[in-house]
């Protein structure tokens, strides 16, 4: 925690100060009322209801230390360790193929990448359910999963795909070996090829998980890559600082930059049934740790595209949303190494009781509890502030003419439009109760009408 850079201190200095200064305006607010005791039903009831939305206040704590104690701007990753001393590491891409193109083009922009660092001990695998047709070199290899192929509980979709891969007679990894796991439209950095050698090289953790950011090249939506903007701060926030400080995934994981040691894979597998099969990383992370294995953060950040619509953005969300509810429900994960998961989903849950409870003192007049309210700010301040953050850290402002940062300054603000989408996929998973379907959201900007 030594070392900050300047930009950490502001930022810091900024947070706490907002923080400070609304828990003054709220006390000194509670201390000059004259009576404290007149409380109406209505006013009760709706405390109440505020008390039940304090669910999300352990992600949100979260989020907090994690910005705060760790550098919240870290600059270039450097290597502490030379590339030909690293262990072997296998580049994962998993993928259903409809996109082929966008495969290959990854796949050599991938390539390059590693070969620029001075990667030498390694090898890009792409595993798809149709052929892709990569071109052929020694360090790529690509798998087809055969349509006949059923895994023992019979995991679908990625779960599948990815056992396939870890089957006698499939794989050619070595225990000791390491895979790196991406999703087709993932792509590596020199930061996050520094530090995934770094983690191996260390290999204290068998499994480990690093940063993505969504807006780093052509931005299809604005408005879908704000809002991913709140997944850059869950990277840099509470993922971060579970895996620094409790080495567990507490909150789950993110499955498209994910490193594994082999065995640990190996031993833990994807073939988890249907309930491993929507949510697979998810699943993976909390079977893992039940199991004992432990992680840790890799420094560094790899880049993704936000999806191009707000239909795919709903869509996607309602997939996870049912497959977050078939892991908390998953009697094959003990509860206590998915409570805080559990909580992370019912704060999905509740996030409409959010919303009414921060719009009605706009409309009647409402007091709410101190005791409830004061952390029920610090859960307000901290989830507008992680947008904005999450937007800062994603955008390369300097690439942007001054009317583009106004633009997304002003959609950084519009954070309830965030959780207007939100709450949509919310309710398109009450009613949409199948939870067995794995959409697939449109991966290249020209395609249209894609279909699942």
């Amino acid at each position: 925690m030594l070392g900050y850079s300047i930009k950490h201190i502001l930022h810091s200095c900024v947070f706490l100060t907002i923080l400070i200064g609304a828990f003054k305006v709220r006390i000194y607010r509670y201390l000059s009322e004259n009576d404290k005791s007149d409380y109406s039903t209505f006013t009760i009831l709706f405390n109440c209801i505020k008390l039940v939305t304090l669910i999300a206040l352990p992600q949100m704590l979260f989020n907090f230390l994690g910005l705060i104690l760790y550098d919240a701007f870290p600059g270039k990753v450097k290597l502490k360790g030379s590339p030909l001393l690293a262990p072997f590491i296998n580049i994962r891409v998993v993928t259903r193929g409809d996109y082929p193109q966008l495969v290959k083009t990854n796949v050599k922009r991938n390539l390059k990448t590693c070969m620029d660092v001075g990667l030498k001990n390694f090898q890009i695998e792409v595993v798809s359910d149709k052929p892709i047709g990569l071109m052929s070199h020694r360090r790529i290899r690509e798998l087809v999963v055969p349509n006949e192929y059923r895994t023992k509980t019979g995991a679908l979709f990625k779960a599948r795909a990815l056992q396939y891969c870890l089957e006698d007679g499939v794989n050619e990894l070595a225990d000791h070996d390491w895979i790196l796991h991406l999703d087709e439209e993932t792509l590596l950095t020199e930061n996050s090829i520094h530090g995934i050698l770094n983690f191996v090289l260390d290999g204290k953790h068998p499994l480990g998980q690093g940063l993505i950011t969504y807006a780093n090249e052509t931005v299809v939506n604005w408005i879908t890559t704000v809002a991913d903007s709140i997944r850059v701060t869950d990277d840099m926030g509470k993922l971060r600082f579970q895996f620094h400080t409790f080495h567990r995934p507490l909150f789950s994981i993110k499955g498209s930059f994910l490193v594994a040691q082999t065995g640990a894979e190996k031993h833990v597998s994807f073939d988890n049934g249907l309930d491993g099969s929507i949510a697979e990383d998810c699943f993976f992370a909390l079977k893992a740790d039940s199991l004992g294995y432990t992680f840790d953060f890799i420094e560094g950040e790899m880049w993704e595209m936000s999806v191009f619509t707000i239909s795919d953005f709903i869509r996607q969300r309602t997939r996870w949303n049912h497959g977050i509810h078939l892991v908390v429900n998953s009697n094959l994960i003990p509860l206590k190494n998915k409570i805080f998961v559990a909580l992370l989903y019912f704060s999905f849950l509740t996030s409409p009781l959010s919303v009414l409870c921060g719009l009605l003192p706009l409309i009647i007049n409402l007091e709410y509890f101190i005791l409830i309210d004061l952390p029920s700010i610090f859960i307000g301040i901290v989830s507008v502030y992680s947008h904005i953050y999450g937007c800062i850290q994603s955008f390369p402002f300097k690439n942007y003419k001054v009317l583009s940062c106004v633009m997304l300054m002003i959609l950084t603000l519009l954070s309830p439009l965030t959780a207007i989408l939100e709450i949509t996929a919310l309710v398109c998973t009450a009613f949409d109760r199948n939870f067995y379907t794995f959409y697939v959201v449109n991966k290249v900007p020209s395609v249209v009408n894609h279909k699942d």
